[in-house]
């Protein structure tokens, strides 16, 4: 992952939160910040789960924090997008319109209830999994985020991890892209029924290297939730750090003084 260059999902870092420095800062610190109770972070995840999608794309939430507060995905002029893209923000803006004007007039003919129940309560799922599917594949205390220095295209394609989300289900449905992650990010372009063989074949040369979890996906989501926090302001290679301002894996000593390491 890259700090500078990622686009959502991108770590909020020390000093954004307010606190201490990592030398004087105290457990208390982060728990004055950090700490709630339970069923709070439970609200939290429902609600990115359910409206997070629109949350972001409305808003830029959790995106990068180069752009201007409130960047959104439906303003032709929005900095997020290159003058050559702009015609087609406006084309979907029409066809987002469109949908809406025809969306309201079944909704007359069949009735609020049915609306629920066909369309809205689908479309929430649909929101669901690809919120949940991109956020674990981009935020796990594993994952390394890369500074300028440090990233290079490889190394931010393989910062990820494959998962069995859903199983056999997942595997069908959403046609591989969470056993596969890892080949997704490296060849983007392959067809998805090819992304097995890709991974079989990167595991042959990641070896140990190579990033799998294979924790139940629900159970996941809570640990990322309550563990992927923070990351530092300092370092060109750093990890997410939890609510006590410990971080699962850290920087070898020397790591980057092996000129190897640093082509990977």
């Amino acid at each position: 992952m890259s700090v500078e260059r990622d686009e959502n999902f991108v770590p909020r870092t020390r000093s954004e939160y307010g606190l201490p420095p990592e030398n004087i800062a105290k457990v208390n610190d982060y728990h004055e910040m950090f700490e709630e109770t339970p069923i709070y972070t439970l609200l939290r995840m429902i609600f990115m789960q359910v409206l997070g999608w629109q949350y972001y794309l409305f808003t830029n939430a959790m995106g990068n924090q180069m752009y201007p507060p409130w960047t959104n995905h439906f303003q032709p002029s929005s900095p997020l997008f290159k003058p050559h893209e702009r015609n087609g923000i406006i084309a979907s803006n029409v066809g987002l319109s469109a949908m809406s004007c025809v969306l309201y007039l079944w909704t007359r003919e069949v009735g609020f209830h049915n609306f629920l129940k066909f369309y809205f309560a689908p479309y929430l799922l649909a929101n669901h999994w690809i919120v949940m599917l991109t956020y674990l594949h981009h935020s796990d205390p594993s994952i390394a985020h890369y500074r300028a220095k440090q990233w290079s295209f490889l190394r931010g394609a393989i910062s990820t991890v494959d998962r069995p989300l859903l199983g056999w289900a997942g595997r069908f449905f959403l046609h591989n892209v969470s056993h596969d992650h890892v080949a997704h990010h490296l060849f983007s372009s392959i067809p998805f029924y090819n992304q097995p063989y890709v991974t079989e074949a990167i595991k042959k040369v990641l070896k140990e290297d190579y990033n799998y979890d294979s924790t139940n996906t629900f159970r996941a989501l809570y640990r990322t939730f309550s563990q992927c926090i923070f990351i530092e302001d300092e370092g060109d290679i750093v990890f997410y750090k939890n609510k006590e301002g410990k971080a699962q894996r850290v920087l070898a000593p020397g790591a980057l003084d092996n000129e190897t390491k640093k082509l990977i």
